[in-house]
């Protein structure tokens, strides 16, 4: 029997013949209770310093990410998604062509970096755009125009995703040319004309009545919000990408420690004067008194150095000029007679 392969960095999902039925395999290996638990790989560790500190590194990571190889670029996505900080520029400076996954979600990233990266990275099977309230269904058109091979499309999940998942029905349903087969599994893709031509997995939990008959009549091979089953769905394995309550990039980011994002960005806050107890002290009242207290330990200090400074200026005046020098001399003999006297 052929031996399960181990969850990698990056998955790949297997491509699917139109034309023969295929089954997707759940990359879950089998765990023993009592096994013990690897370490991290130095890489592993290597990313999650990194992304604890990737907000310092944003303003540059166009020049660094160049020197960063394809392998490493993802996982500094899916980091950036969590830590709040994935928008248009980040995603575009770790962009890479072999990418096969893309998960934004939750992101502000708009159509522009969506559609840069579609054009960049052809070979997408799997794509969340949930939660994303600045991708509209422009970008969804050109990610479908410029992706073949997409199999997968999670959206959905806030307002502005919802209304983008409701305008996107035309453009994910294939319009077909003039074809004789009594079902979409007798079609040849040159058969579809525009559209998702490899859709077939849609995750959309609020998806509304209308807009799931109108998938289930006119495209019933897009299965929308599939259930995972032991025998699968229809026959087919759900793939892991389409499970629902699950990230698209969990795999990604698995050997790295959830503490690196456990810190998101910080926003900036507005301070709300506190009313609660009137014996805290504000932070202005804070700085007032330590300012205070630091002045007046710092008093006899700056006395004593004034004292030595006009001391300093007497003296350079009494060797520069000589009826000062003349005076002074005359002080300590007046002083001198008086005490003998």
């Amino acid at each position: 029997m052929e031996k399960a392969k181990p969850a990698a960095l990056t998955y790949s999902l297997q491509k699917r013949d139109h034309s023969a039925e295929v089954k997707f395999k759940i990359p879950q290996p089998y765990r023993s209770p009592f096994a013990k638990a690897k370490p991290p790989s130095l890489v592993s560790l290597c990313i999650g310093i990194i992304g604890e500190h990737l907000e310092d590194i944003i303003p540059d990571l166009d020049d660094i990410a160049a020197s960063f190889p394809p392998h490493v670029k993802m996982p500094m996505a899916a980091i950036a998604r969590r830590r709040k900080l994935l928008n248009d520029d980040v995603l575009i400076s770790l962009a890479e062509s072999s990418w096969d996954i893309l998960d934004v979600s939750g992101s502000d990233v708009s159509d522009y970096g969506l559609a840069r990266v579609a054009e960049k990275c052809k070979s997408l099977r799997a794509v969340d755009i949930s939660r994303c309230s600045k991708i509209t269904p422009q970008g969804v058109s050109v990610l479908v125009q410029h992706c073949h091979l997409l199999e997968i499309l999670r959206c959905g999940g806030c307002p502005r995703s919802e209304y983008t998942a409701r305008r996107c029905l035309g453009i994910l349903k294939p319009e077909l040319n003039c074809v004789e087969e009594e079902s979409w599994e007798e079609l040849d893709s040159m058969e579809i004309a525009n559209g998702a031509q490899s859709l077939r997995w849609l995750v959309w939990p609020k998806i509304d009545d209308d807009s799931r008959e109108s998938l289930t009549t006119e495209c019933p091979r897009i299965v929308v919000n599939p259930k995972p089953s032991l025998f699968g769905f229809r026959g087919v394995e759900v793939p892991f990408g389409a499970l629902p309550d699950i990230s698209l990039d969990d795999l990604i980011v698995k050997d790295i420690d959830p503490r690196t994002w456990a810190t998101s960005a910080v926003a900036p806050s507005v301070t709300i004067p506190s009313i609660s107890t009137p014996n805290e002290i504000s932070m202005a009242e804070r700085f007032r008194l330590a300012f205070v207290e630091r002045d007046a330990r710092l008093a006899p200090k700056r006395a004593k150095n004034v004292r030595q400074h006009r001391r300093r200026e007497d003296r350079e005046r009494v060797t520069k000029s000589t009826d000062a020098k003349s005076i002074a001399l005359a002080a300590q003999l007046k002083k001198s007679l008086h005490i003998r006297s």
